[in-house]
């Protein structure tokens, strides 16, 4: 009896004995429904690695739904979670610095659009140094190439809007960069702020008054969570807008310029299955995608009436007719 006591309790008590399966925290300021094609593209990347979610590691959600405050008590959760490592991610710099004011223990990886330098997250490229490493896209380094993408399609248009959210902290030092570019091919940039939906509404009114000629996007959470509404507010008032992210012209607007997010994305779970296998955040270089793309809505270019020159056709990385 003692025996076949003891054989039973066997593989409840083995099981016990099991190592944990561990977590990766993922924080984020956007919207799980707009996120879905980043998420995708982090677990292919923690695939790579032999890691699977609900396999042999977790994936532990938190989203501020473009809430920014909300990110700090977020991060402070995953830390009482004693996740393993924690991606900070739609929120660029925001939700990076609510990770870092919860732990300076566990693995950070950020995906943001700000140089990690400028903006004091590593104290290099190379040697990022502390519990930080992830990967840049420098959204507001191409600003210049998307007024630049707006110019070839829209010549004579001398007034150019530009949507910003104020609440955003990288968007100042964006639009620093738009307006000096805007500056550099003759034209005048107005600018517009949006951090909700009613303001977006207000936005467009201005922008309408002032007889604005085209619309320069620059993107933050919140606004990539109101695409939908932003270009069909665009359209309504026959706006062409350019943006650096895909998701706005697969909406409806008609031309996106930029690293492909989805790419950063899919290294930062790279690096999240390297740190899972024991490497320390300060031995991962930060990377740079190298992958950029020009889409072009072709569908709504015709519906504002707008011909696009083929040699920016010829040029794109993917055309929606």
């Amino acid at each position: 009896m003692t025996l076949l006591g003891a054989a039973a309790a066997w593989p409840l008590a083995a099981r016990a004995q099991q190592p944990a399966m561990p977590v990766v925290g993922l924080l984020s300021g956007r919207s799980p429904k707009d996120s879905v094609a980043n998420v995708i593209a982090f677990q292919r990347g923690l695939s790579e690695l032999g890691y699977f979610d609900g396999q042999n590691v977790e994936i532990d959600f938190r989203w501020a739904l473009g809430h920014y405050d909300q990110l700090p008590p977020l991060a402070a959760d995953l830390v009482r979670r004693k996740v393993t490592v924690i991606v900070a991610t739609g929120g660029g710099v925001t939700s990076t610095r609510a990770a870092m004011a919860a732990t300076s223990s566990i693995p950070i990886i950020f995906v943001s659009g700000g140089d990690p330098i400028d903006l004091g997250l590593v104290e290099s490229l190379n040697k990022p140094g502390g519990n930080l490493t992830g990967v840049t896209f420098f959204l507001g380094a191409l600003e210049a190439k998307r007024l630049e993408l707006l110019h070839e399609l829209l010549p004579k248009a001398a007034l150019i809007g530009a949507l910003v959210n104020p609440t955003f902290p990288v968007s100042k030092t964006r639009l620093e960069d738009a307006e000096a570019a805007a500056q550099a091919l003759g034209k005048k940039l107005v600018v517009v702020h949006a951090s909700t939906e009613g303001e977006l509404k207000t936005a467009f009114t201005t922008l309408t008054q002032q007889r604005i000629e085209a619309l320069d996007i620059i993107a933050d959470p919140f606004l990539v969570g109101h695409a939908e509404q932003i270009v069909t507010l665009a359209a309504r008032n026959a706006l062409p807008t350019i943006s650096p992210l895909r998701e706005f012209t697969v909406a409806g607007g008609v031309v996106s310029y930029g690293t492909s997010i989805t790419e950063a994305h899919r290294l930062a779970g790279v690096y999240a299955g390297r740190i899972l296998k024991g490497a320390k955040p300060a031995d991962l270089p930060v990377q740079q995608p190298t992958k950029f793309e020009l889409v072009i809505n072709l569908k709504t270019a015709k519906a504002l009436g707008l011909e696009v020159p083929p040699t920016l056709l010829a040029r794109a990385d993917e055309v929606i007719e």
